[in-house]
């Protein structure tokens, strides 16, 4: 006599002796396919206006915003901080490194005046 509550299993759902291939079977099986919504047809879907859309996709002129932003705060760092912190990130390599700032010659004048050298002309070539 068979034991209660004990069915007798096909033989492709039996643990270890048809393998994997007859459990992998019974896996489908049991997820048989259900009836979803078909998403092809046109019931129930909302019709979008094409202006909305238009409207929605529609770039944004955000210049006045950041106008207003950027002139909200005036607070300006000082020179000798923003050196120090471009100097920090600053990395240490020669094409990473700014152009050496080369000082102006000033052109030297001279100290003395054409009256001057008019007279030590007289005075040493003793042109008059």
């Amino acid at each position: 006599l068979p034991v209660a509550g004990r069915a007798k299993v096909p033989p492709g759902l039996q643990r270890g002796r048809a393998g994997l291939r007859a459990a992998g079977a019974a896996r489908r099986r049991k997820r048989a396919p259900e009836p979803g919504r078909n998403k092809a047809t046109v019931k129930g879907r909302v019709v979008k206006s094409a202006i909305e859309e238009y409207r929605k996709k529609k770039p944004v002129n955000h210049l006045r915003e950041n106008l207003q932003y950027m002139l909200k705060g005036r607070l300006v760092a000082d020179k000798a901080v923003t050196e120090q912190v471009l100097a920090q990130n600053r990395g240490r390599k020669s094409k990473d490194q700014p152009p050496e700032k080369t000082e102006k010659k000033k052109p030297e004048g001279t100290v003395f005046t054409e009256e001057d050298f008019r007279k030590f002309e007289r005075e040493y070539f003793g042109v008059p």
